[in-house]
């Protein structure tokens, strides 16, 4: 079963490889093993978090994470207009497996990422306090929650319209640093799977 992912929006482009070359080492202070698979992906197993300011972080339950770059991005059907300009190339983070410690280790994992590439975080769809409450709750209401956390967090978090198929349009939201940083001090965070 694979856990949730989130995107990595950069606006100035770099390869992929010169990523690679900054992030593998500092990963690999942290992580074990930290492997390249075909493709250029890179897969990684965590096992200090206190390099991502995890203090009692136990490897138990943690499964493997990815770093790949997302080639759909940037994505015609898309709308960047909450944006100076819009991004010019994408990264995926992602969990191998779900579970909370899977949602927090990957939360703090984008959030040193962000920092360390100068990132927005892509949440891959609408984050919400009590996201289990009214299981079955329409857009609207969604999209009301969606937008109370919004307004009682600091930092930026934007909705970015999307085509669904069909003539449909949907929202995901993405945030810079100092709303992830928020983010992972409320006590309903997640990420999306």
């Amino acid at each position: 079963m694979s856990g949730p992912a989130v995107g990595l929006w950069l606006f100035e482009p770099r390869g992929f490889a010169d990523i690679l070359a900054d992030v593998v080492p500092w990963l690999e202070a942290f992580c074990h093993p930290v492997e390249a698979q075909a493709g250029g992906d890179v897969d990684f197993w965590v096992r200090d978090g206190s390099a991502l300011g995890l203090r009692a972080f136990h490897p138990d339950g943690v499964g493997v994470f990815f770093l790949s770059e997302d080639e759909e991005m940037p994505a015609e059907d898309e709308d960047y207009s909450a944006f100076a300009r819009p991004p010019v190339q994408g990264l995926v983070v992602g969990a191998g497996c779900s579970g909370s410690v899977n949602h927090i280790l990957l939360g703090h994992l984008a959030l040193a990422f962000a920092r360390r590439l100068d990132a927005l975080v892509d949440f891959d769809g609408l984050l919400s306090s009590h996201p289990a409450a009214g299981g079955d709750a329409g857009d609207e209401v969604l999209l009301a929650r969606a937008r109370v956390l919004a307004s009682v967090l600091p930092g930026r978090l934007a909705e970015v319209s999307y085509d669904t198929g069909g003539g449909g349009r949907w929202l995901r939201h993405v945030g810079d640093v100092e709303f992830l940083q928020a983010w992972l001090r409320h006590p309903d965070f997640h990420l999306i799977k």
